[in-house]
C-alpha cells in the first residue's frame, strides 16, 4: 500500500544555501506568510558571506551551519538527514536564489500529500509555456540526454532532471538521507529513486531569473557536467535495489 500520512502539515521546507545574503531573508518571510505550518531549515553550505546571519535574524528558520563547502548534494543530504531524524512527514527542497516561487510549493507538494507519488518535482518543460524560460543550448542538450536515458533505464518519463524543486514523503527522504548522491545529484538521484521502486510525477512551475548568487554549474562546465552525470546515472541503474519495492510504510525497513 502506498505510503501516505494524515499530517500534511507535519512538513520541512530544505533551504540549502551558498552566498545567499541577497535572496536568502525574503525568500523565508515569503515561504512562511504562505503558509505558516511549514518548518523552514536553511543549511548553509559554508557560506563567506553572511547567509547564516540573515537567516537567523529572520527567527523564523532553523539553520544548520556547515563547516565548510560540501556542495549542493552534502547540503541537502545533510535537509534529509535532519528531516528524518525529527520524523517529518514531508519534505521539499527549495532553492535559495530566490527562483522558485513559494506559491508553488504547495503544487509540488500537492503531488505526495495526495498519495500520487513518492517524489514531486517542479519541472519547467511539461507545459505548453516552456518557452518562456530561457535556457542556454547546451543545458537544453542535456536535459534532452538526461530525459531519454531515463525512458531507458527506468522507463519514467521526467522533463526535468536538474530541477531543485522537489517534495518527498516520508519514505523517499529518508531513503535519500542515507543514500543521496554528493556530486551533481539532482539527475543521478531519478534513476536512484526509479530503480527502488519509487513513484515520480511532475507538475509544471514557473520559475524565476536568479535574484542572486551564481549558478554552481556554469556553461563553461556544460560537457564535464554532462559527462559525469551521464556516467552517474547509468552506473545508478547498475546498483543493486537497495529495498524492499513491496514495503510502502516509512523509513524503518531502509
Amino acid at each position: 500500500m502506498p505510503f501516505q500520512s494524515t499530517d500534511k502539515n507535519h512538513t520541512l521546507i530544505i533551504i540549502p544555501a551558498f552566498n545567499e545574503a541577497a535572496t536568502i531573508s525574503d525568500l523565508i518571510t515569503e515561504l512562511k506568510a504562505t503558509s505558516s505550518d511549514w518548518d523552514i531549515l536553511v543549511v548553509n553550505d559554508g557560506s563567506t558571506d553572511n547567509t547564516s546571519q540573515i537567516a537567523k535574524d529572520t527567527g523564523i528558520a532553523e539553520v544548520i551551519d556547515l563547516p565548510y563547502n560540501l556542495g549542493i548534494g552534502g547540503a541537502v543530504q545533510t535537509g534529509f538527514k535532519y528531516a528524518c531524524y525529527k520524523n517529518y512527514s514531508y519534505a521539499i527542497q527549495v532553492d535559495g536564489d530566490g527562483q522558485h516561487t513559494p506559491k508553488d510549493v504547495q503544487k509540488v507538494l500537492s503531488l505526495v500529500y495526495s498519495g500520487r507519488a513518492d517524489v514531486g518535482i517542479g519541472s519547467r518543460f511539461n507545459s505548453k509555456t516552456e518557452k518562456d524560460y530561457g535556457v542556454h543550448w547546451l543545458r537544453k542538450l542535456g536535459i534532452w540526454i538526461f530525459k531519454i536515458l531515463s525512458i531507458v533505464l527506468i522507463r519514467q518519463h521526467i522533463t526535468d532532471h536538474t530541477s531543485g524543486f522537489r517534495a518527498y514523503n516520508k519514505k523517499a527522504l529518508c531513503f535519500l538521507a542515507y543514500n543521496y548522491p554528493i556530486d551533481f545529484p539532482e539527475p543521478e538521484v531519478i534513476i536512484l529513486l526509479g530503480k527502488n521502486g519509487f513513484r515520480i510525477e511532475e507538475t509544471f512551475t514557473q520559475m524565476q531569473e536568479r535574484q542572486g548568487g551564481i549558478s554552481s554549474i556554469p556553461i563553461s562546465r556544460g560537457p564535464y557536467y554532462m559527462a559525469k552525470v551521464i556516467l552517474g546515472m547509468i552506473m545508478a541503474s547498475l546498483r543493486r535495489a537497495q529495498i524492499d519495492n513491496t514495503r510502502r510504510d516509512g523509513a524503518k525497513h531502509i
